[in-house]
C-alpha cells in the first residue's frame, strides 16, 4: 500500500482532522470579556427564523442536504436546530457556518485535528481556558458550535468583513487562500440557499411530493418538541401552524 493511501486510510480510521489550526494570540481585557460574555449562556433569540413556514423550508432543505453526511434523522434535526440558533445568536450567516463545519470536520462530531482542534467547528481547547470553565466539553454539540461561531464572529470583526482573512485566521492559515477558497466553494456549491425549496431542475411529482414528504417530518418533528418543551420552543419559533 503507499504511504499517501495508508495515511488517508488512518485520517478515516481514527477520526483525525486536518483543518483545525486556531493559533494562540493574547486578547485585549475588554476583547476577552466581550468574548467570555459571548460564551455565556443566554435565551433562545425569538428571532431565528421569520415564522415557522420560513422555519419549515430552511429545516427541510438544510436536512435533504445533510442527509448524505448525517443520517440519522433526529441527530440531524437537532444539529441543525442548533446549528441555526448559535448562528443567528452570532449573528453569522448558518449557511457560512454549514460550510465551515464542511472542510472543517466533515461534520463528524468527535473529530480532532493532529493539532488538537475539537468538534464539528474544530475548535482548539485553550478557548475554553481563556473563556469559558473546564466543565465545557467541546465534543457536545452545543458547546462546540457555540465556541465556534463566536470565534468565527470575532475574526470577522477583527478583520473589519473582510470574509477570506477572517476565515483564514479561524484556521490558523492567514496569508494562505486554500482554506479560505475552500469554504467559500462549499457554500456556493452545496450551503448557499434564498429562502425557497430547491426541488431541482427535473420538478416532477415524485420529486415535490417527496420534499412534501420531508417538509411534514419536519412539522411533526416540530409539533413533538415543542410539545414537550424543547425543539421549536426553544429556538424561539412559533409553535402552531
Amino acid at each position: 500500500m503507499r504511504p499517501t493511501l495508508f495515511l488517508l486510510g488512518f485520517v478515516t480510521l481514527t477520526g483525525i482532522a486536518e483543518a483545525g489550526n486556531q493559533i494562540y494570540e493574547p486578547l485585549a481585557l475588554e476583547v476577552q470579556e466581550g468574548l467570555k460574555a459571548s460564551i455565556a449562556d443566554k435565551p433562545a433569540p425569538r428571532h431565528g427564523f421569520n415564522n415557522t413556514t420560513a422555519a419549515v423550508n430552511w429545516l427541510t432543505e438544510m436536512s435533504q442536504r445533510l442527509q448524505p453526511r448525517m443520517p440519522n434523522f433526529q441527530s440531524r434535526m437537532d444539529f441543525l436546530r442548533t446549528l441555526h440558533f448559535e448562528a443567528t445568536r452570532a449573528g453569522l450567516d448558518p449557511q457560512l457556518v454549514l460550510a465551515v463545519i464542511q472542510v472543517e470536520s466533515n461534520f463528524r462530531k468527535y473529530a480532532v485535528s493532529r493539532s488538537g482542534a475539537r468538534g464539528y467547528m474544530q475548535v482548539m481547547p485553550f478557548w475554553v481556558d481563556l473563556l469559558g470553565r473546564n466543565t465545557h466539553n467541546l465534543f457536545n454539540l452545543r458547546t462546540n458550535l457555540r465556541y465556534g461561531c463566536v470565534i468565527l464572529k470575532y475574526y470577522i470583526e477583527r478583520e473589519k468583513g473582510d470574509l477570506p482573512r477572517a476565515l483564514s485566521r479561524y484556521n490558523g492559515s492567514l496569508g494562505k487562500p486554500v482554506y479560505a477558497n475552500s469554504v467559500l466553494k462549499a457554500l456556493r456549491a452545496t450551503w448557499q440557499y434564498d429562502g425557497k425549496l430547491a426541488i431541482g431542475l427535473d420538478v416532477t411529482p415524485e420529486s415535490v411530493a417527496s420534499h412534501s414528504e420531508k417538509s411534514l417530518e419536519i412539522v411533526s418533528w416540530m409539533d413533538s418538541a415543542a410539545a414537550s418543551g424543547s425543539g421549536a420552543r426553544r429556538m424561539g419559533l412559533p409553535t402552531t401552524m
